[in-house]
């Protein structure tokens, strides 16, 4: 690449014109262009107002190199947003100037299509406007001034198909108008919020509700980030904000309202099946999705789930509909009723049973009961534990579940048990721990499938393996009891078809 010699004293006026408002630098341009005489350095000026005009392509034949950090964006927000807290929509509104082609109407479509990748991509922002001539002949195409400073800035592909067309090269200014509605969140929070802080505009979309995890400094912009959230995203009805800290009980969270309607009650689609429910009042958690496919995607037709912490039926329905016999249960009396309903609304009662046990009952209770006749057939048993922040505590609940150990031990049942970890070898923490809670080493049985990055330093993870029989039919009659276990218990067995 050509870099110039540029004289420090050049370059700091170069970034001093780059600060500086438009119609000042044109002025400060020509000011330059008299004491920089020699030639070289006028056509470099040049370069600089078409980058204020054009874009960001021109400073690297400077010798600037241009980042995402320092590279001059097409929308510059007006400093008096800085700080606000109540959205006002009139104050981002800003005209820009902006490159254009002037073609012909009769191969406007064409060359839109030639140039798909060069022109202005705004939300809300057409890509042809009238001629400034006002001719019935020709339109301005927009092009977008971060691709294109000038006929160099074509490709080979777009600069041939404007000479077949018979459209010139030439660039022409056009002063188009940017208003809030045609900025994205980011842009908009960007401006709102103090520099250096971070910015957020990332959220769990469940139906029509933006679920979002705001940050200390953010929050004495709640109401403006949860405004701008919903203006910004079609189908968002209802902002809020996560409060605290999910209850290890019922595994839900108290909230805020952001911005919107409160209303709880929605419906979301994941993998083919249909869930309604109370956001504000069970639990759900729209990116693990995913692991939800992953793990029903191992159960065959004809095989049995214990679903130990079901919540509203993520692995439960589609369980069922791929053939699997299900008891599915779940403490939070909340999440119990919406999982009978889900059971209908996805019509798969007649293969579901549902409890509303705690986890520890419900593996003392049903599942005991059901064991030794599933263990005799030849179908498999699989024990889902979608509860990371307690579930490795659980499995203490299995050993000596059953005291007549059979002859055979090869359909032990399959357990899929979640956990969270903050060590810095996390695989061996979560298999240390199961170990600990089964009192019998699983390092040689067991696999270890990593699900997401829930937080810095901490990870959420699968520890997988076959439920050892010398665990299962441990000849220690007394059962273990819990170090740590959600409150309240809930005594009664509720056994129903879910209809």
């Amino acid at each position: 690449m050509f870099m110039l010699n540029l004289t420090l004293d050049f370059k700091v006026s170069i970034f001093f014109l780059l600060s500086r408002p438009i119609t000042l630098r044109f002025r400060f341009c020509r000011l330059l262009s008299r004491v920089f005489a020699p030639v070289q350095i006028q056509r470099n000026l040049k370069l600089v107002v078409d980058h204020q005009c054009f874009g960001s392509e021109v400073l690297p034949r400077l010798g600037f190199s241009m980042n995402p950090m320092t590279e001059l964006k097409l929308y510059q927000p007006p400093p008096e947003v800085r700080g606000m807290t109540s959205l006002d929509k009139e104050a981002f509104t800003q005209t820009i100037t902006v490159p254009a082609l002037r073609v012909p109407t009769g191969v406007l479509n064409k060359v839109v299509k030639s140039l798909r990748k060069s022109t202005l991509q705004r939300p809300g922002l057409p890509r042809v406007v009238q001629d400034k001539e006002e001719s019935k002949d020709f339109r301005l195409v927009l092009l977008d001034p971060h691709r294109v400073s000038s006929p160099s800035s074509f490709s080979e592909a777009e600069a041939e198909a404007l000479r077949s067309f018979c459209v010139t090269e030439e660039l022409q200014h056009y002063d188009l108008r940017l208003t809030y509605d045609n900025l994205k969140s980011e842009e908009v929070l960007e401006a709102v919020l103090p520099q250096g802080q971070d910015v957020t505009s990332a959220f769990s979309r469940v139906g029509h509700i933006a679920h979002m995890n705001l940050r200390d400094h953010q929050l004495p912009y709640k109401n403006l980030i949860g405004q701008v959230i919903m203006d910004k995203n079609p189908g968002v009805t209802c902002v809020v904000n996560k409060t605290s800290i999910i209850d290890s009980t019922y595994r839900n969270f108290k909230m805020e309202v952001l911005a919107g309607e409160e209303n709880m009650l929605t419906k979301v689609k994941e993998n083919g099946m249909m869930y309604e429910f109370d956001f504000s009042r069970v639990y759900w958690n729209p990116r693990l999705s995913t692991e939800h496919q992953r793990v029903v995607q191992l159960f065959k037709r004809g095989d049995t789930v214990f679903d130990v912490f079901a919540g509203v039926g993520p692995f439960t329905i589609p369980a069922a509909r791929q053939g699997a016999n299900v008891l599915a249960n779940d403490l939070n009396p909340e999440s119990y009723r919406w999982l009978q309903h889900n059971c209908k609304l996805n019509k798969v009662e007649s293969k579901v049973r549902t409890f509303n046990l705690d986890g520890r009952a419900f593996i003392q209770g049903p599942m005991k009961q059901e064991l030794p006749a599933l263990l005799k057939g030849k179908a498999t048993v699989h024990v889902v534990m979608n509860l990371p922040a307690l579930a490795l505590e659980f499995l203490d609940a299995f050993k000596g579940l059953l005291h007549q150990e059979p002859l055979w031990d090869e359909n032990l049942p399959t357990v899929y048990c979640y956990g969270f970890s903050k060590d810095d070898n996390p695989d061996m923490d979560v298999v240390q721990r199961a170990s600990r809670s089964l009192q019998f080493p699983l390092e040689n049985l067991c696999s270890v499938h990593f699900v997401r990055n829930v937080a810095p330093n901490k990870d959420m993870k699968c520890v997988t393996f076959p439920l050892p029989k010398e665990v299962l039919f441990s000849s220690d009659d007394k059962q273990t009891e819990p170090s740590e276990e959600p409150a309240p218990k809930r005594q009664k067995c509720e056994e129903t078809m879910a209809s």
